[in-house]
């Protein structure tokens, strides 16, 4: 086991490495540190000496990737991806272009987009769960049939859909909920209660048709049979054999979920308000501001990397027969 989590953590670290380097070669690629002057100073008729101040103050007076004025490890280390990248990799994120400490308004903003996102995800594998195992257990009926033809059209709404639909219905005819905002503290389920629900309700379809398959290839396999034929009922084989197999498969799907636990929803948290990490990174690329972009891909990647590790260790946990090495 130390030894796969020292592997792992050398390959996590060469893989960040390569994310830093694809994002910054993609950002500069599309911006140059003059247009990122010229929007922060706010315009097109900005003098030159104005560009240049401000890249001298933010640090993005330096080539980009090899410096041939210097010698050494400083031709490397006196760039724009040494100086604004390889702090990251020590927790050190730096400030944004507004002069914000891009530290201290991730852990202000985690809050929100954890209270938005952890009952979305705790609350759509309960019910998609369920709703599998119940189609598989009227599997061939018209329930299963009618089902599946529900999740299939649910799968074919935007999500644009219902958020749109849910404000209007829930928060401005019914006026049951803000249709917007956040409040912090005791009220915020307020402000959560309708994302949430809208979340969950978005993610039955292709949760549940997700589920349906693994489940049913489960039922239909020979220890199942088996199971059947020493007389245990149809409930207690989906919940002891199918449910408990089925895990792998359900867990590997899962690890996509968990950066977006930290990172929150850049939609649903940009249409309802909520000043979470997805508003956040929404606004720092309508913005053009590389320090908050970097940041946050760089924190999506660890959380993705970290959540492979944990599958790992989580398939030993639900199967013994799997072996770490």
């Amino acid at each position: 086991m130390t030894s796969y989590l020292l592997r792992r953590v050398v390959y996590g670290l060469l893989v960040l490495l390569g994310v830093n380097l694809i994002t910054f070669a993609l950002f500069f690629k599309v911006n140059t540190p003059d247009d990122m002057a010229r929007m922060a100073l706010g315009g097109k008729r900005v003098t030159q000496e104005s560009i240049d101040r401000w890249k001298a103050e933010h640090g993005y007076n330096l080539p980009l990737l090899y410096n041939s004025a210097e010698q050494g490890t400083g031709s490397l280390t006196h760039t724009i991806f040494y100086q604004k990248s390889v702090p990251m990799f020590v927790g050190d994120f730096g400030e944004s272009d507004d002069g914000r400490n891009i530290a201290n308004e991730i852990k202000t903003r985690a809050g929100p987009s954890l209270a938005l996102a952890v009952p979305v995800f705790i609350l759509g594998i309960l019910l998609n769960i369920a709703l599998s195992l119940l189609l598989v257990f009227f599997r061939g009926t018209y329930l299963d049939v009618g089902g599946v033809v529900i999740c299939v059209v649910a799968m074919s709404i935007s999500g644009l859909f219902y958020i749109i639909g849910g404000q209007y219905l829930f928060a401005k005819m019914l006026s049951l909920v803000p249709i917007s905002g956040f409040q912090p503290g005791l009220q915020a389920w307020r402000f959560l209660v309708l994302p949430v629900f809208i979340g969950v309700v978005g993610g039955i379809g292709s949760g549940t048709r997700w589920y349906r398959t693994i489940f049913l290839e489960e039922a239909n396999k020979d220890y199942v049979r088996t199971a059947r034929s020493k007389g245990l009922s149809e409930l207690q084989v989906l919940r002891r054999h199918v449910l408990r197999n089925g895990l792998i498969p359900i867990l590997t799907g899962s690890v996509t979920v968990i950066p977006l636990l930290f990172m929150g929803s850049l939609i649903t948290e940009s249409f309802f308000g909520i000043p979470g990490l997805g508003s956040y990174t929404i606004d720092a690329i309508q913005a053009q501001d590389f320090s908050i972009v970097r940041s946050m891909v760089f924190i999506g990647s660890v959380l993705y990397m970290v959540g492979l590790v944990l599958t790992d260790v989580a398939y030993t946990l639900a199967d013994p027969r799997v072996r770490l090495s």
